[in-house]
């Protein structure tokens, strides 16, 4: 018998792979070639296949051909972001403990407290909402508010203060911004302090949800305050949350690292169902992540005709897409005829008649990083468009008001801007004939 124990005439086990990032490297920068070549082919294919259709010769053709990369690739790239030889350190939320609420019941309770926490800063960047919801109306609040771990250790935003990161004076600008906008619902990304936001809120009225990201990158940095992740607040009063569900979004059936939370809430007044969710898609720029955000979005889409029980009810879908309008996942939501979803700033420019009509606001983030100043379109509330329309949204700051240094700074606690809209919710018995007009005015 062999001294180490293995059976005689078998081969010694083969040495366990080491990861080389040398090789990843270059499978990443071959896939970023494919990738690119078939958006390019796919946009060519779709041209063709347009013509072929009408002469009825395309039977069982694909329209498109998407490039897939390797198992060990893809496990790699939803992975990105959290990929380190770091060890996990997954702290309970309790950084926010020392802090109470005793006596705040009021809106103007909840300002007062914040304008005392922040004395010592200048005042918030102002924006001009009505603070008041208009009667009968719908007003959601999307933001990525910007993860505190992220935020402080991670982002490298190298012409903002380290003082205005700072946790203790940061959490109240937050506060401050949501309250602001008195929402009926609130859909947030990158909460890495749920507790603090859930206890905040509800002295205002509201209840929560929140799911984390299943290998968040905030975990891996010291000091951090356990995940980040998705949140959706309502209120109470107004609205019963009939039903939640939540999904690790999947890309080509592999599990990514982010995540989507789907809320189906009672309007009280009226009686009525809503759906309405919220997700934080992957980052990084190229043609081969742009693809995944592709694939992530379908993804969204089929999880929410799958929980919607066919149901035909108002849809919002609020997040940060990490996509700017060309990308394919922002026509892919759009296109989907499904659900007839449509994105709400876009909307409003066809509305009021602006001279930028059915165009996405100039950016929604705006931030300076060591490589070099980001100013981008990636946030969107979509919404179905024969159940809902839509009244006004909030303005974006200029530049000028924003400042050189951009976001976030002392006057703003994130890098991306908050967006609110409020919806009007259309009477069933019109809600045809309302997407009959829509339609023709947004020419789609």
């Amino acid at each position: 018998m062999s001294s180490t124990g293995s059976n005689p005439g078998m081969p010694p086990p083969a040495a366990p792979a080491v990861f080389n990032m040398r090789e990843m490297r270059e499978s990443l920068a071959l896939a970023e070639q494919l990738a690119k070549a078939s958006m390019t082919s796919n946009k060519s294919r779709a041209h063709q296949l347009q013509q072929l259709d009408a002469n009825n010769n395309n039977e069982g053709e694909e329209t498109h051909r998407t490039y897939v990369p390797p198992k060990q690739l893809l496990l790699y790239l939803v992975r990105m972001g959290s990929f380190t030889s770091a060890p996990k350190m997954v702290n309970d939320d309790v950084q926010d403990d020392d802090v109470d609420f005793v006596g705040i019941r009021t809106v103007e309770d909840m300002k007062q407290r914040c304008r005392k926490e922040l004395a010592a800063l200048p005042p918030r960047i102002e924006r001009n909402f009505p603070s008041e919801r208009p009667a009968n109306s719908i007003r959601v609040l999307q933001w990525n508010i910007l993860s505190q771990s992220l935020g402080e250790h991670n982002d490298n935003f190298v012409c903002c203060p380290l003082e205005a990161l700072d946790w203790r004076t940061r959490r109240y600008r937050i506060l401050e911004e949501i309250v602001e906008f008195n929402a009926d619902i609130i859909c947030l990304q990158e909460v890495d302090h749920y507790q603090f936001l859930s206890r905040a809120l509800r002295t205002q009225g509201y209840e929560g949800i929140y799911f984390p990201k299943p290998d968040s990158p905030c975990i891996y940095i010291k000091g951090n305050n356990g995940p980040d992740g998705c949140a959706i607040f309502y209120r109470v009063n107004d609205y019963e949350l009939i039903k939640v569900e939540t999904r690790i979004v999947e890309v080509w059936r592999v599990q990514s690292n982010q995540v989507v939370i789907l809320t189906m809430l009672r309007h009280k007044a009226t009686d009525r169902e809503i759906c309405v969710a919220t997700t934080h898609l992957k980052a990084r720029q190229g043609a081969l992540l742009s693809t995944l955000r592709n694939e992530q979005g379908k993804d969204i889409l089929d999880f929410l005709e799958n929980n919607i029980d066919g149901a035909d009810c108002p849809i919002i879908i609020a997040g940060d897409f990490n996509a700017d309008p060309t990308e394919p996942v922002y026509s892919t939501i759009r296109s989907d005829p499904r659900f007839g979803l449509d994105s709400a700033y876009r909307c409003d420019g066809i509305v009021q008649g602006a001279e930028d009509a059915g165009q996405e606001p100039p950016y929604t983030t705006w931030k300076v990083r060591g490589e070099g100043e980001c100013c981008q379109t990636i946030d969107y509330v979509f919404f179905s468009r024969r159940h809902l329309g839509v009244k006004q949204v909030l303005p974006f700051p200029t530049g000028e008001q924003i400042g050189p240094n951009r976001v976030p700074s002392f006057q703003y606690p994130s890098d991306h801007f908050s967006l609110a809209v409020d919806f009007d919710l259309l009477p069933s018995s019109d809600a045809s004939q309302a997407d009959v007009v829509l339609n023709k005015l947004l020419c789609v």
